[in-house]
């Protein structure tokens, strides 16, 4: 069984332009560095992306996988971007959330992420990794929103 990472962050820009970066998903490989290509591979009608697919590269951890997103977010971008694993050869679960509220100008965001992979892997390992992936999202998702 996976055990899920959380972690928090204040965004220093409105929960609408954090939202904005993290639905633009052909700009990943700009700014989230372990991601080398990420291609939308369906929306829904409101032009949402439903599944993409990603290439990443983090140093033990080489993959391409697909995930289904789900976006349950208003129209100043507060609420949920949820996304669960649909496929990949080296994961056997990316299952994670952004929790956006708005904090004034500024922008609350909670990230929770479980991860596994196929291959053995000590559990203290994996929840080192979980937590590095989780803080570097935050920290570059922060950066990119604010710049």
């Amino acid at each position: 069984m996976a055990d899920r990472t959380e972690s928090s962050i204040v965004i220093e820009a409105p929960p609408g332009v954090v939202l904005d970066v993290i639905a633009d998903f052909p700009h990943y490989p700009a700014w989230a560095g372990d991601v080398k290509e990420a291609e939308v591979l369906s929306e829904d009608g409101d032009g949402w992306a439903d599944q993409v697919r990603f290439t990443l590269d983090a140093g033990a951890i080489k993959d391409t996988y697909v995930l289904d997103y789900t976006w349950l977010v208003d129209e100043q971008g507060t609420g949920t971007v949820s996304w669960s694993l649909v496929s990949a050869q080296v994961l056997k679960a990316l299952d994670g959330a952004y929790t956006l509220s708005a904090r004034g100008e500024s922008t609350h965001v909670a990230y929770r992420l479980t991860v596994d992979v196929k291959i053995p892997m000590l559990g203290v390992l994996k929840r080192k990794a979980e937590k590095v992936i989780v803080d570097t999202a935050l920290k570059e998702l922060k950066k990119r929103a604010e710049s």
